[in-house]
């Protein structure tokens, strides 16, 4: 690979209310073709949300090639595909379904997506991808101590990160705060659920980061999700003492960040894979080593 070359992802963001995604140029952050985004299926039961994220994927595979012809330029190689999950994810499987239907608890849907795509997928927890591309491209760029990314939206999600290093699966939206479930007043769905104004809505959100202060003693806190990018609105009621800020990548972030450790996992698995090969644990020669697998946009879905 040149190093002028785009190194490309897709990233799928799976929320309670949408779900979004586009290919992502991990080198850079940004996208690199259209987002996409559906409504998540009412109800959100595993087979109709995976049968819908790959509808998805494959418009976004179609497009990128078709652009592709349209400029003269070879078909584009899709690196990796990751997923984000409102739900703590471990070896693939999702273990909640706090804002998504029931039966997602203890299902595998690293299995289920990598079908679904008809290539190797990785599931990470959203609010985690979203604190990775924060992390990498975002306000926590550099930031060391102990930064904690929420994200706002159908509930609330949580990343936590430790001189830049990720503590995955963390569920600060389910904290209790005065007596319930924090996200219940917090979440960006809990301000219109409500009708509560911006400032009323603030308060209720001042309480969950006032908890979190006394907890974890953050050097920042970013709050991300769609509501995000209207952070004037609710930002100087806030006056919990840490520093507050509102995510730079907004609601691209989780987008971004499924696109980022789906490249990353992926690259983990060749890695161990050439190894094995090369220790003749396997009948066939390895194959040279490369940074990412060599498959054409055009067969990954």
């Amino acid at each position: 690979m040149h190093e002028g070359e785009r190194l490309l992802a897709i990233g799928v963001d799976v929320g309670g209310t949408g779900i979004k995604a586009a290919v992502v140029d991990v080198k850079t952050g940004e996208m690199a073709g259209e987002r996409i985004r559906v409504l998540t299926p009412v109800p959100s039961k595993p087979a109709v949300v995976v049968a819908s994220a790959g509808r998805v994927v494959a418009r976004l595979v179609r497009a990128a090639n078709s652009a592709a012809v349209a400029a003269g330029l070879p078909t584009p190689v899709i690196q990796a595909i990751g997923v984000g999950f409102p739900s703590p994810v471990i070896n693939g499987v999702t273990k909640t379904a706090a804002n998504v239907d029931p039966e997602w608890v203890g299902f595998d849907a690293q299995a289920a997506f990598s079908r679904s795509f008809k290539r190797r997928t990785w599931v990470v927890n959203d609010a985690d991808a979203a604190g990775v591309a924060e992390m990498r491209f975002g306000a926590g760029h550099g930031k060391r101590g102990v930064v904690i990314v929420l994200t706002l939206g159908t509930g609330v999600g949580s990343g936590i990160f430790i001189d830049g290093r990720l503590v995955p699966n963390t569920e600060l939206g389910h904290m209790e705060v005065g007596g319930k479930d924090a996200e219940r007043r917090s979440s960006a769905n809990a301000r219109v659920r409500r009708g509560q104004s911006w400032k009323a809505w603030a308060e209720d959100l001042d309480d969950h980061l006032r908890a979190i202060d006394v907890l974890f003693s953050p050097n920042l806190i970013i709050l991300g999700g769609g509501i995000s990018k209207k952070a004037d609105r609710f930002l100087p009621f806030l006056k919990t003492p840490v520093p507050i800020v509102a995510a730079q990548l907004r609601n691209e972030a989780g987008i971004v960040g499924a696109a980022m450790v789906g490249l990353e996992r992926e690259t983990e698995m060749l890695r161990e894979e050439h190894d094995v090969a090369e220790r003749g644990h396997l009948d066939t020669p390895p194959a040279p080593l490369k940074v990412v697998p060599s498959v054409p946009a055009a067969e990954a879905g």
